[in-house]
Order: C-alpha cells, then structure tokens, then sequence
C-alpha cells in the first residue's frame, strides 16, 4: 500500500491521497507486459504468470473491477488475495525461498584450466589459445594443489570440477593427477563429479581406460554436418569432424552413450542450416541439442566472428531449431533442446537451475569459479577470458589467497552486489525478471560495466525474445507444451 508522510511525521494512508478502492481484494507483488494489442503477461516474485485481457491491469491498477476469469488467474498466481489471512500470504514466500535453495550449494562447479595449449584455430574461439608446444602455459601441480584447497573448503555437498584448456587433454598428465588426489585425499562427506572439455581430436586408449575407471565425463563440440564443422574449427588441414565422430562412437560403445555429450556454437553458416544441425546430432546418438551463440570474448572479436550476425538473427535460427524439435518428438522420437529446457524449468516449476546466466545475483562466484593456468581465480569461464583481453574486473585474486579473501571478500561482494536485477534499471520493472538473470561479464564486454545498459544488452534482447517465444508457444501450443512440461520429468 502506498503512503505519504504528513507534517508530523505520520504516515497518511493512501485512502486519504487517491480515494477509497472500489473492491476488497488486496494486491501483492507484480510485474507485467504487453503480449499483444489485447493480451498482456502478469507475474509474480518467483516467476508463475498469467495471461489476461489488456484492460484488467488497468482495472487492478485503479482496484476497480476484474472479470471472474482473469480474477481466478490472478488469485491462482498469489497476485490478489481476498484477506490478510489469505493463504498467498504464506505460499508466497515459500516459493521464494525455494527459488533460492540453491544459494545453500555455494560453488559446485569448479572449473580448472589445466592448459592453453591447443591444437585446432576456430575463428570464434574464446580463448587466447596457445601453440602446442608451448608448455608454459601448462597448469603446475603447485597452482592444481592449491585450487583443490579451496575446493575442499566449498560449502557444496556435490562438487563438479570441470577441466578446461586450450584442449584440456593436452596435459592429460595433471588431469590424472588432480583426479587421483581427489579421490584419495579429497573430503568423504562430498560427492566429485569430473568432465573434461576436450574436442576430442587426441583420444587414446589410455585416456579412455582412465576416464571410465573414474567416472569423468566428455563435453566435446560438434556444430553441424562435415563441412560445417570443419569449416568453424580447423584442424591442422584434417578432417577434425570424422576423427571426433569416430571417437564420440569409441566413448559410446566402450563407456555409454552417457558419458559424451556435445556443445554445438551458432556462427554465420549456422544460420540457415539449423535442420541439419539438428539431424547430425541424432545422427551421433545425441538425445538433446543446446543451441549457443557467439559470444564477446578472444579470438570472436579479433576476428570479427561475433558480430557477423544479430540477436535477432540468432532468434530467429533458436525459433526454427525449436519448431523443428518439436516436429520430431510429435512424431514419436524423445530429442531435447536444452537451452528451452533451462528456460522452462524457471518459467513453469520455479526450479533453480545450473545456469549461471539466468540467476540474479549471477551465479558467477557463486555457482561457479574458475582457476586459471597461471593460478589466477576469476568469477567465471567469462572473466579469465577477459582478463586475456587486459580486463580484469571479474579477477577474484590467486589459489595462494586465503579462501575467504575470493569467496566473501569486496571483489565477488562486487560483483554480487551489483548484479541484483531487481535493483538494476529497467529489469526491476520487467515482467521476465523473476525467470532471468545478470550476465556480468557480457555487459563488461560490450559496454564495460558489469551492469549494463539494458536497452543496449544484445543479452536482454535474446532472453526477452527467448521468453516471449515460449509464452506464445505454451498459450496457444498447448502439445508443443506437453512436450516441453515432459523434458522437465
């Protein structure tokens, strides 16, 4: 309720200002947007909407009448309550809490880069990848023993480390050692889990032997058909698609389909060949697809790559690769998209999700942390990949810093602090903001400020068109949305 201070310090009510309401019901917390000329979306503090008639927050707005159909919506979702002792009053911030939980798992993902070194030039990479036979930029064990330390100290009951590179498998050496030392050494009330970012072009059976004996999983990449992936990462004049394809089959029949997924990236040729992206990764066994775009880091900028197409462009590629999903699974066939399923899981079951862009404050520090090669710790995969570009905003320090100084010190207070999107210009209002999230270290990139200017954030035009797709999709797809509820079980 709104009020206004009088002379004497009291507070008038508002009954006093703008009249008395015309109905008994009382309002809590919401935001809304126009869908349409005559549909517009209202939610609440943890993300459950309603679609109602244009008018009808106009009418809440003045507490005049709604219509009894828009009404029920309304009360459904926790936006009116017919009395203080309303129940909303108390599942309300239930849900809330459980919105966070997650907060209670503080850094599970414990991302380690074991090398720079790599044997392949992709025009987009990230990263300012180093020759092969460059081992300084190799990790030192002194830097991977340190790490663990902090590792160890994690409130997390479930950790994730994840080795990154260059290609990680180049110095597969540290990665057994790490492993070994975890297993032997690390804390018995903690579960580890390992992956291993690899493109998969140097797989050995020695390599393969090791991984299953310890349960590591493989994230490769795969964008498309042969000529298409050749063409996004080449590899010393090779064909790098049929080696990685034929070692995707070794780790499948020799480990299971379970322990090798695949990351495709979205460039210019992308564009108009969603389709066949899509058939490829059926074609390997793959039972799902996350379609990623370009991103401001590395190699991407000093080659232009980033900016060869727009959000809207890669909308447009995300919107067709969905239709397209969905077409197969109506046809009887279980084939996931990933990037629908992480957005759903926020916008219809107000789950916490293991994606640090849609969490506010940002998940980066919080979620997920990463170690670079030289011992330096940065808030994400993101923020080391700055620093490779002279900007070291998301630098939390070294491994040889105290664990308190990088996980509650005034860096990732920073960055926490300011990546609050319901303090933030333009996303306090927004009707997405309780299914979105900060991206510090896009917005430092784009615009240098780990903020940002969202009428100008490339990330808010991506998430805002993402959502507003999925919401015409599950009001008037109501199949398209089973299909979608039933990725989510």
């Amino acid at each position: 309720m709104n009020y206004e201070l009088s002379r004497k310090g009291k507070f008038r009510p508002a009954s006093d200002i703008g009249g008395q309401r015309k109905t008994s019901y009382n309002l809590l917390p919401f935001r809304f947007d126009r869908l349409s000329e005559n549909r517009t979306i209202v939610t609440n503090d943890v993300g459950e909407f309603a679609i109602v008639g244009d008018n009808t927050v106009q009418h809440l707005i003045n507490g005049e009448h709604v219509n009894s159909a828009d009404y029920n919506k309304l009360e459904s979702i926790h936006v009116v309550s017919t009395g203080e002792d309303s129940a909303a009053y108390s599942l309300l911030p239930l849900k809330i809490r459980r919105k966070y939980e997650h907060l209670k798992e503080f850094t599970s993902l414990h991302m380690m880069v074991v090398t720079l070194r790599c044997n392949q030039s992709c025009p987009y990479c990230q990263v300012s990848r180093q020759s092969e036979d460059r081992q300084s930029f190799d990790m030192s064990w002194e830097h991977a023993r340190a790490a663990l330390e902090h590792i160890y100290k994690t409130p997390a009951s479930r950790v994730k480390i994840e080795f990154q590179g260059g290609e990680s498998l180049l110095n597969f050496e540290l990665i057994k050692k790490i492993v070994v030392e975890v297993n032997d050494n690390g804390p018995k009330d903690k579960v580890f889990d390992f992956v291993a970012a690899t493109n998969l072009t140097i797989l050995t059976d020695e390599i393969i032997d090791f991984f299953g004996k310890h349960n590591i999983v493989f994230s490769t990449s795969i964008d498309g058909p042969k000529d298409l992936h050749d063409a996004n990462r080449p590899y010393k004049g090779k064909d790098a698609f049929d080696i990685v394809c034929h070692n995707i089959k070794r780790i499948q029949d020799e480990l299971g389909k379970d322990k090798v997924s695949a990351l495709m990236t979205t460039t210019s040729r992308s564009l108009s060949r969603v389709k066949e992206i899509v058939d490829q990764y059926i074609e390997l066994g793959f039972r799902g697809i996350f379609f990623r775009s370009l991103s401001p880091y590395g190699f991407a900028l000093k080659t232009k790559t980033y900016y060869e197409y727009s959000a809207k462009e890669w909308l447009d590629f995300y919107k067709e690769g969905l239709d397209y999903i969905l077409e197969i699974n109506r046809s009887g066939f279980r084939f996931e998209d990933f990037y629908t399923r992480i957005l759903a899981e926020r916008m219809l079951k107000n789950r916490p999700t293991g994606f640090v862009n849609l969490q506010s404050p940002t998940g980066e520090g919080i979620m997920g942390v990463i170690y670079d090669y030289n011992g330096n710790v940065y808030s994400s995969d993101e923020g080391r990949m700055l620093a490779q570009m002279n900007d070291e905003e998301l630098l939390l320090g070294h491994v040889e810093d105290d664990y308190r100084d990088l996980f509650y010190g005034s860096r990732i207070s920073n960055i926490v602090g300011n990546t609050m999107a319901e303090g933030a210009p333009m996303c306090s209002d927004c009707a997405f903001l309780p299914w979105c999230g900060s991206d510090p270290s896009y917005h430092q990139s784009t615009q240098k400020d780990i903020l940002g200017h969202k009428a100008y954030s490339g990330f808010c035009h991506k998430q805002m068109g993402a959502f507003k797709h999925l919401i015409k999709l599950f009001d008037e797809r109501p199949e398209d949305r089973k299909i979608i509820e039933s990725w989510l079980d």
